[in-house]
């Protein structure tokens, strides 16, 4: 067994709550900047510390004029914008707990969560989204508010949610709101976030304001070269992520400004007119970046000197662990800085000092190209359970390949049979009105059971090698971790997702998807017909794409033993999706839900009919 932990450096006061930093933004620093907001014209405006107050004081009164009482929980269902923000510390100002639901959730998974929670009122974005709610009414009898941000298309002129809660508390003083603020306590319930649901239905976790403070305060000290006031940030993760929320919160106690960016579409101009300091988003974006780039130079007769940028990069970065560059490839490195690197960074705004990177594992190839082009990606790991991140990279003290080491005041263990133990001021109180859950994931002494296996070196850093409950076991009694084989699949530029199989198999394979985005210029440099853009099932048995992919098959397996190696693999026709279910709101891959859809594939190529797959 082996431990890790790092003394705290920060403290919470039993009477401070999350909503605090609104208004002491308001009164120490009121002319200062917190957010920009963009509107349908696609202006950029100004919200100060002391306007922002405003608003959220005038929302909690009139949640509370609604008769929301402390401790009520109220969902909050809508996509990554202003209002989302402004509505979550209304809810807290009001003494009230959030629950976040992803926009994209069905109405089945609405009814779930509001009933679960016990939710009294829900603020929804949209007329669709409203009429998901509307689809489960009855079976939701303790709700009894829907608040909606957008007006109706049949009633354009209608009021917002906004507008509608300031007119119902318009007669309640600021005192209300601020002896509700004053009536929460560190320990409260501030937040139950439900677990996406990889499999079975989703746990609320309960996050209480100490938590969250812990966290926050934490990260803030732990990066203060990124959230820091003058320092900005693009949110366009999903704020019902808890990785989202929290980054939220401590850009709010930095006084970093926020913008929110709803629409991934529209994601790459956002950010060329905001221009953050940093970023924040899961692996998959940022291999999507570095595919779509060595696509685009492919697809436009500059892929050799993409190559050759980004081996440049890779080694420029690796050198930096081995006492620096040498004069060659410092030169080379210039070089490249000029023709391609300054491009990439210009393309997310061209102020970039460092992106945070969770969820998964981003892999160290990409770790390392993305640190050598000057867009320095720090990994780090937490859960929901953890109120987000407990382990961090730095830009002191990064080592490419790990999920870095303890923030300040948690700790670290790695059981016998290699399970992630964690434990700090940041780890949740339970599951909500679930006790064998919180039993089995919480240990008397405060120690979480993550569920993920791990490895923990000398000098403190985590990393993950994969899930407990993912782990294959093979015929031969072989087991294989998935993750290793998968991320380095996923980093090919034609792979869209994949998931590796073989659990009481004799050999191991893998369903490979092809990205959407690059299939339409892979068919072009290959003469293929166009085809249906989204779609590769008129290729899944093409021999030069099959090529390809198990040229990228053979390298993942260069990450393993024999013995754990991809004997074959099935391309599949479509990619997964949150849409068709095999992929959650973070883009991580539902392994129960595929295995499911795919049963026939996945016999296929253990019962003979498929030896030439591979």
């Amino acid at each position: 067994m082996r431990e890790y932990s790092v003394p705290a450096t920060v403290s919470v006061g039993d009477e401070e709550s999350l909503a605090d930093a609104v208004f002491d933004n308001a009164a120490r620093h009121p002319s200062d900047v917190l957010y920009r907001r963009k509107d349908a014209g696609g202006t950029w405006s100004e919200v100060t510390a002391r306007e922002f107050a405003e608003q959220v004081t005038r929302v909690a009164a009139g949640l509370v004029a609604a008769g929301v009482q402390a401790g009520d929980r109220v969902a909050l269902l809508s996509r990554t914008r202003y209002e989302w923000t402004l509505f979550d510390y209304a809810i807290l100002a009001a003494g009230g707990v959030t629950v976040p639901i992803y926009e994209t959730s069905s109405p089945d998974q609405i009814s779930w969560i509001v009933s679960d929670s016990g939710a009294v009122g829900i603020v929804v974005e949209t007329g669709e989204h409203a009429a998901s709610v509307e689809k489960v009414r009855s079976e939701l009898t303790g709700l009894r508010h829907v608040w909606q941000i957008e007006p109706a298309a049949s009633a354009p002129d209608a009021p917002s949610a906004v507008e509608q809660l300031r007119g119902l508390g318009s007669d309640t003083p600021d005192a209300v709101v601020a002896e509700r603020r004053g009536g929460v306590r560190a320990g409260d319930l501030a937040t139950l976030i439900y677990t996406s649901g990889t499999t079975g239905r989703p746990k609320g976790c309960e996050l209480t304001h100490r938590n969250l403070l812990s966290e926050v305060r934490t990260i803030a000290a732990t990066v203060p070269d990124l959230l820091t006031a003058g320092g900005s940030v693009l949110l366009f993760l999903p704020l019902a992520h808890v990785f989202g929320k929290v980054i939220q919160c401590g850009a709010l106690h930095t006084r970093t400004v926020v913008g929110h960016s709803p629409d991934v579409k529209n994601l790459l101009p956002d950010l060329a007119e905001f221009r953050p300091t940093f970023l924040l988003a899961v692996p998959r974006v940022f291999e999507k970046v570095y595919n779509g780039a060595r696509l685009k130079a492919h697809n436009d007769g500059k892929g050799k000197i993409f190559d050759a940028a980004a081996e440049t990069a890779i080694a420029y970065s690796e050198a930096l662990d081995a006492g620096g560059a040498g004069l060659l490839l410092k030169a080379r490195h210039a070089l490249f800085d000029k023709l391609v690197y300054g491009k990439l960074r210009a393309a997310v705004g061209g102020n970039v000092r460092a992106a945070v990177s969770g969820s998964a594992p981003l892999g160290a190839r990409l770790g390392h190209f993305f640190r050598g082009v000057g867009l320095p990606v720090l990994e780090g790991y937490g859960l929901t359970e953890t109120a987000a991140g407990i382990t961090l990279n730095t830009l002191d003290a990064q080592r490419i390949g790990s999920v870095g080491r303890p923030v300040p005041g948690c700790a670290v263990r790695i059981a016998d049979d290699g399970e992630i133990l964690l434990r700090g001021d940041i780890v949740f109180r339970g599951y909500w009105g679930n006790e064998q859950a919180t039993g089995e994931a919480l240990e008397g002494d405060g120690w979480f059971h993550s569920g993920d296996i791990g490895e923990l070196d000398d000098a403190g850093f985590l990393t993950i090698t994969g899930r407990k409950k993912e782990i294959i076991v093979t015929a031969g009694g072989k087991n294989v971790a998935p993750a290793v084989l998968e991320d380095r699949l996923r980093a090919h530029p034609l792979v869209g997702q994949c998931i590796v199989i073989g659990d009481q198999k004799p050999f191991i394979s893998a369903l490979v998807t092809i990205d959407p985005e690059a299939l339409p210029g892979w068919r072009e440099r290959n003469g293929k017909p166009a085809g249906d853009a989204a779609s590769a099932a008129d290729l899944v048995e093409d021999p030069e794409l099959r090529g390809e992919i198990a040229a990228a098959v053979e390298d993942a397996n260069q990450a393993v033993s024999r013995a754990e190696q991809i004997r074959k693999f099935r391309i599949l026709p479509q990619d997964f999706s949150e849409a068709g279910g095999e992929l959650t709101p973070t883009m991580k891959v539902k392994r129960k839900v595929v295995v499911e859809s795919y049963a026939e594939e996945i016999e296929a190529i253990y019962s003979g009919t498929s030896a030439d797959r591979g």
